[in-house]
């Protein structure tokens, strides 16, 4: 087995699970919000917490790592401007991905804390769902410009 090949397909691999429970994340997220439920919203931000920490989170680790690696196996330097510049939209959307974990984490508890107490969600439930939606288009269009500056090999020179 070719291991440059090996190493290429877990890091596509890595990508799709990445891209996909973004937006698998996103979808539910939206779709229970829109109910105006509590209960719902409750049951599926919990979801998408625990989805967030084990998915995400490890294809993040992983696509780090295998990336790297990838880049050290085939001689590509990371201060090249297509990976350079991948590896900032990497941070960049992490600098939008944490808080909008933490801000998963306080949608839940207002939905379960509305849901116990058979009130409706409170008024910061929806300051915060806008400011989770609003984090969320620049962290995924981060993440869907790596794979294209991968793909794509534009030349920037950077330095």
């Amino acid at each position: 087995m070719d291991p440059d090949l090996i190493l290429r397909w877990l890091h596509v691999i890595g990508a799709c699970v990445l891209l996909g429970t973004c937006a698998g994340i996103a979808f539910f997220m939206l779709m229970a919000h829109r109910t105006a439920d509590a209960r719902v919203i409750a049951h599926t931000a919990g979801i998408v917490v625990l989805a967030d920490t084990v998915i995400t989170a490890t294809s993040v680790i992983f696509q780090l790592i295998t990336g790297v690696l990838l880049a050290w196996q085939l001689g590509w330097l990371l201060s090249e401007g297509r990976i350079a510049i991948s590896l900032l939209l990497y941070v960049l959307t992490g600098l939008f991905w944490l808080p909008v974990v933490w801000i998963q984490v306080r949608l839940r508890d207002y939905a379960r804390q509305a849901d116990r107490d058979g009130t409706s969600l409170p008024s910061s439930y929806d300051k915060l769902f806008r400011r989770w939606f609003a984090c969320g288009i620049p962290a995924y269009a981060a993440v869907l410009a790596i794979p294209w500056l991968m793909l794509a090999r534009p030349h920037i020179l950077l330095f």
